[in-house]
């Protein structure tokens, strides 16, 4: 059919600039921090400060946590080396090749320098899964029926199961154990602000500490993969290192202020509990107010006059 070739051929995937969960999930809490800011002119006094305060950290906390699920940086690095661009064929291209590891799987890029060569767009971003609803070595042998370039091959099969590399393995049970201990972070934190909010201070305290020490085994987890021993990935002269990314540092950076922040409350609510209520707007007034009640209601002074007639 028209000498030998098909009149349509399938179009190219749509690809996103960014991550779109990661982009749903920032949308979420943004909006929850607009509604706060909106409802912030109807508390008084000086506690709207602290009230703003409370509600930035809290959302921040909660955000990084469920992000981190799906980030896909944990990971990452760069290499730039002139190699063969495709399987049984001798042309070479210059080109930046990227490997960035997350929780649950890898992404392979290729980035043409410059991006048009041997009359074609050298721009690809491939992700390879091992979720628990995932199969890597599928998903890699998609990629062979495709006709991936073979730099981004070369890379995804040193993560497949029958690779001598054994990586696929360590990768994945420690992503597996990272991302349980940063659901479970993921629920702490929402006791911790239920407690705040009641308000249990002590308590919500103890839970940011909890937070904190499950954010920190994560990353604990992590580490056992990222420093066993790995494959090589040589491109010729050129190898293919990979270093901590910017999912991990935010994550211990946010490990670390949950802990900083547990600390200050149980510190502060031993040591100057007035401050600690000063804090979370909390009067004592309230508590009088609310045990006058049951009280019943005399005039506040009387003259002797007043006294005698009575």
């Amino acid at each position: 059919l028209w000498n030998g070739s098909f009149p349509f051929y399938a179009g190219t995937n749509a690809c996103f600039p960014f991550n779109t969960t990661s982009a749903v999930i920032a949308s979420v809490f943004l909006s929850a921090l607009a509604t706060s800011i909106i409802i912030l002119p109807g508390i008084r006094g000086k506690g709207r400060l602290f009230w703003l305060l409370r509600v930035m950290m809290g959302l921040f906390i909660g955000a990084v946590v469920l992000t981190m699920q799906f980030t896909r940086d944990w990971e990452s690095g760069w290499v730039t080396a002139n190699t063969s661009y495709k399987s049984f064929s001798s042309v070479m291209v210059k080109a930046d090749i990227g490997l960035h590891v997350g929780l649950a799987g890898v992404n392979v890029t290729l980035l043409g320098n410059p991006v048009n060569q041997v009359n074609e767009t050298i721009d690809y971003n491939e992700h390879f899964a091992w979720s628990f609803d995932a199969d890597y070595d599928h998903s890699y042998s998609e990629g062979l029926e495709k006709g991936l370039p073979s730099p981004i091959l070369y890379v995804a099969e040193k993560f497949t199961t029958e690779s001598p590399c054994n990586m696929h393995r360590q990768y994945r049970i420690s992503g597996r154990y990272a991302s349980i201990t940063l659901w479970m972070a993921l629920c702490t934190w929402l006791i911790s602000i239920l407690l705040f909010s009641m308000p249990i201070l002590l308590y919500g305290g103890y839970m940011l500490l909890l937070t904190a020490a499950l954010m920190l085994f994560s990353l604990l987890f992590f580490i056992t993969a990222r420093n066993t021993p790995k494959c090589p990935i040589q491109f010729g002269r050129a190898s293919l290192k990979t270093d901590y990314g910017g999912s991990f540092w935010l994550t211990l950076a946010t490990g670390l202020l949950c802990l900083l922040l547990g600390l200050g409350v149980i510190i502060l609510n031993s040591v100057r509990p007035q401050k600690l209520k000063l804090v979370f707007n909390l009067d004592e007034g309230k508590g009088e107010k609310a045990e006058g009640w049951d009280k019943p209601h005399l005039p506040d002074e009387s003259s002797s006059s007043d006294q005698d007639v009575l």
